[in-house]
C-alpha cells in the first residue's frame, strides 16, 4: 500500500454494503495523490416492505447495528438526524460518501426479491414460490410488485446520480452479484447497457475514458442481453 498509485475497494452482496460503509475510511489510508475508488456490487439493500407489510430487512439491519456496534462507523451527519438503523441502509450511506464510487446492482435483485420482497412466510401457500425463484414465472400482478421494488431502488439512487465522479450500472436482470463471475462481468453473454459490459463500463469510469458513466436499465423484460 505504501507504493500504490491506484487502489480499488470492491465487494459483493454483504461485501458490497461493507464497501459503501468503509469506502471513505479506505480512501483515508492513502496519500491524496493516490487514485482511490470503490465498486459495491449487489449491496444496495432496500428498507422495503415485504408482501405481508413487514420490513424484514430492517429487522436484520437493526440486529446487526445493535450486535456489532456499527454506529461507530456510520456517517455522523446522518446519525445527528436519524436512527442508526436508517443510517446503515445504502440510501443514507451514499449521501455522505465523498470517494468516487461505482454502484453495480440489479433493479430486480434476485436475493432481495427472495428475502426482502417475498421472504418465505410473507405470502399464502406457495403463491409466490415459482415467481421468487425465477422472474420468468411471475404473473403480471407479481411483476407489478417487482416493478415497485425497481421504482424504490431508482428513487434511492438519486443521490448517486447527482455525484459527478460516481458511476452506475443498474441492469434489469434477475440476478445478484455480477462482478465476480466472468459470465456476467465480461463475456459474449454478459448483460449490457449502452452496448457496454459491466467490465467495460467500470473501466471507462475508473480510467476516466468516458464521462457520465451512469446507466439505469428500462423495466423487465426489456433487455435481451440479460439472458437466462
Amino acid at each position: 500500500m505504501d507504493t500504490a498509485k491506484q487502489a480499488l475497494l470492491a465487494g459483493c452482496s454483504a461485501g458490497g454494503l461493507a464497501t459503501l460503509l468503509h469506502c471513505d475510511n479506505f480512501r483515508a489510508k492513502f496519500p491524496q495523490e493516490v487514485s482511490v475508488k470503490c465498486v459495491p456490487d449487489g449491496g444496495f439493500f432496500l428498507d422495503a416492505k415485504d408482501l405481508s407489510g413487514e420490513r424484514s430487512m430492517r429487522s436484520v439491519f437493526n440486529g446487526v447495528v445493535q450486535l456489532q456496534n456499527v454506529s461507530e462507523v456510520l456517517p455522523k451527519d446522518c446519525l445527528a438526524k436519524k436512527d442508526p438503523t436508517d443510517c446503515f441502509f445504502p440510501a443514507e450511506l451514499i449521501k455522505s460518501i465523498s470517494t468516487p464510487t461505482f454502484i453495480v446492482n440489479s433493479e430486480y435483485d434476485s436475493w432481495q426479491i427472495q428475502n426482502v420482497v417475498a421472504p418465505v412466510g410473507s405470502y399464502p401457500g406457495d403463491t409466490w414460490s415459482n415467481c421468487r425463484d425465477n422472474i420468468g414465472n411471475c404473473s403480471s400482478k407479481q411483476i407489478d410488485v417487482l416493478h415497485g421494488f425497481r421504482r424504490k431502488l431508482i428513487h434511492e439512487l438519486k443521490a448517486a446520480e447527482g455525484k459527478r465522479e460516481w458511476g452506475l450500472f443498474i441492469d434489469s436482470c434477475f440476478t445478484h452479484c455480477q462482478t465476480q463471475w466472468n459470465g456476467s462481468w465480461h463475456s459474449p453473454t454478459s448483460p449490457r447497457l449502452d452496448n457496454k459490459t459491466i467490465a467495460e463500463a467500470v473501466g471507462d469510469w475508473y480510467f476516466g475514458r468516458r464521462k457520465g458513466v451512469k446507466q439505469i436499465d428500462c423495466k423487465y423484460p426489456c433487455n435481451p442481453t440479460c439472458g437466462s
